[in-house]
């Protein structure tokens, strides 16, 4: 692990791989950057993984309050800044994909390639926003132990849960440790989100789309909708796999992620 000061603020972030083509991996709510465990030794051939803890989890500084999309995505492009790394291809899960897109969409010039996983690019609804704060509040006055007991069955499948019982226990206990205030902040920041439509379409590089058939959020309409609107994107449709393609389907969501590296990594 190492740590930079981004925006005052302490992130910290593991760094593997050499060379100038760089993947960026963004976690979901509410985890940390363990989550791309599977993904660094095989995607670190010829490639550089940067996997940060964004701000409020995991070993990163907490800030209570409310985190944007957008301040998430000026702490990770100031992490890349710090590491001189301009262009790079970027990858996130869940809200780490709309993450993903807000970077897409306030930095376009820099982004190589785009992988989204089990995310999905509209706005948020009216009653979505209650239902966010809510939670936010909830979480605040009860912590993550009855949010992690509750959530994990949507989280990854029944099929997951009963026959991978180390990813069932990885994913709980990152929702089991995510720190309260930081996971809230990041509720009442997600509550605003815009739509991203526009910046799918406007996207003209490689993207690859990963969703499974069991997610709980992300439906196959959201997951056939996103490749529309990308102009090159290919769709990984994952049977029997819920809201974490990447830990529950490691192999072929890293093969799916080979193949797009392969085509945007510089000879």
């Amino acid at each position: 692990m190492a740590t930079a000061q981004i925006n005052g603020i302490t992130m910290a972030y593991d760094d593997r791989g050499r060379g100038p083509d760089v993947l960026l991996l963004v976690h979901g709510h509410p985890f940390d950057r363990s989550m791309w465990r599977p993904q660094l030794p095989a995607l670190a051939q010829g490639w550089r993984i940067v996997v940060p803890d964004l701000r409020g989890y995991g070993e990163t500084t907490v800030v209570p309050g409310k985190t944007t999309l957008s301040q998430f995505a000026a702490d990770l492009v100031g992490l890349l800044d710090h590491l001189d790394v301009d262009g790079f291809a970027v990858g996130g899960l869940s809200m780490g994909g709309q993450i993903a897109m807000e970077i897409c969409r306030g930095f376009p010039d820099r982004v190589r390639g785009l992988i989204l996983a089990a995310t999905f690019p509209q706005a948020e609804t009216g009653e979505g926003r209650v239902n966010r704060v809510r939670m936010a509040d909830r979480l605040l006055a009860e912590g993550m132990e009855p949010y992690a007991a509750e959530t994990l069955p949507r989280m990854i499948s029944a099929q997951t849960i009963a026959t991978q019982p180390a990813v069932a226990a990885h994913v709980r206990d990152m929702m089991r440790s995510a720190p309260p205030q930081g996971a809230a902040a990041a509720l009442r920041g997600r509550a605003e989100r815009p739509d991203y439509a526009g910046t799918l379409e406007a996207f003209d590089r490689p993207a690859l789309v990963v969703v499974g058939d069991h997610d709980a959020f992300t439906t196959r309409a959201d997951a056939d909708r996103m490749q529309a609107l990308l102009p090159d994107a290919e769709l990984l449709w994952l049977e029997g796999v819920g809201h974490m393609p990447n830990l529950e389907a490691a192999d072929a969501f890293n093969a799916a992620a080979s193949r797009l590296l392969s085509r945007i990594g510089r000879p």
